[in-house]
């Protein structure tokens, strides 16, 4: 309940940040008539229109997604069905993602055209019952609408951003001194708002990954076994070389895991690990239960800065769900 109040306050503030943002524009501009207004409302529709429609096949294209049978992977399929029942949502389709790094991901328009595709390398390092977990975090996002959510959210600071190149660079090759100042103003204004409303993007993508956790766990995941696979997800994304790092940057948001803050996590996690035996199992949850989490400034900005929750502190709320 308490992640569901936070995302919808969230989504009341962005929605207000938004249309204070085009209410101070026009009134700086003295636009007096709705023309105006909704021009930027048709803008902002159609930005979503092209994200909606081109998202799915940019994700396949980046991720070198193929599509697989049940044929091919049985197992796969059995497990993915079984959760998308328990869910109470279409069976997504399932791909087979040939990038490197060990990991897994959702997208799709919507409940009906979702997609839930693991990486070869996944199906290597993790037992049934963990990549099972897994499976059910992204069912959850699929259940949750959370890629139709996050899209909606991220035009937001898009919009301001294009405002920013609009107004502040033709303010900065304007002839009219007066009109000028007035479009340099908005324009340092939308771009502070871009930078603002990113954050609380990101700070939306952290509720989901949190929200989709505790979904795993209640489609019958035990929440060791999440914990678990977050951990060697961690520890494969740790051994990644920086090349292939890179090359799926732009994408990360969609997976379990920010793979570029690996390295440092993997160092907090084996702490947890007090048997040193790889896995995180119910008595260690239980006792990271009874642990205050304290963050360094440092670990606070990065998570500030990430699509996703510090690691320890997700991992302390499946300790709370055991």
């Amino acid at each position: 309940m308490w992640l569901q109040l936070r995302m919808a306050l969230l989504i009341g503030l962005m929605l207000a940040i938004f249309y204070g943002i085009i209410a101070g524009i026009g009134y700086l501009l003295g636009i007096r008539g709705y023309t105006f207004y909704l021009y930027l409302l048709g803008f902002a529709t159609l930005f979503v229109l092209i994200q909606y429609m081109s998202g799915p096949r940019l994700v396949e294209i980046t991720m070198r997604v193929r599509y697989v049978s049940e044929r091919e992977y049985p197992e796969l399929h059995r497990m993915v069905e079984e959760l998308a029942n328990r869910a109470g949502i279409p069976k997504p389709r399932i791909g087979i993602s040939e990038i490197k790094i060990p990991n897994a991901f959702a997208f799709g328009r919507s409940r009906r055209d979702a997609r839930v595709c693991v990486t070869r390398g996944i199906l290597e390092l993790l037992d049934e019952e963990e990549l099972k977990a897994v499976l059910g975090h992204e069912i959850s996002h699929i259940k949750h609408r959370d890629v139709a959510v996050i899209t909606m959210l991220s035009v937001i600071p898009m919009i301001c951003y294009m405002l920013y190149i609009s107004f502040f660079w033709s303010g900065m090759f304007s002839r009219d001194r007066r009109e000028a100042g007035i479009s340099m103003v908005v324009g340092l204004t939308a771009l502070i708002m871009y930078f603002i409303t990113s954050l609380l993007v990101m700070y939306g993508s952290r509720i989901r990954e949190y929200y989709a956790d505790l979904g795993s766990v209640e489609l019958g995941n035990h929440p060791s076994k999440l914990a678990t696979a977050l951990y060697k997800l961690v520890y494969g994304s740790a051994r990644s070389d920086t090349h292939t790092l890179r090359q799926i940057a732009g994408m990360k948001a969609f997976f379990l895991n920010d793979v570029s803050q690996a390295k440092k996590e993997i160092m907090e996690l084996r702490e947890i690990d007090l048997d040193m035996s790889g896995t995180i199992d119910e008595d260690e949850l239980r006792m990271l239960k009874e642990k205050k989490v304290k963050l360094s400034l440092e670990d606070k900005i990065l998570e500030l800065l990430s699509s996703h929750p510090n690691m320890l502190k997700r991992v302390k709320h499946l300790a709370s769900l055991v």
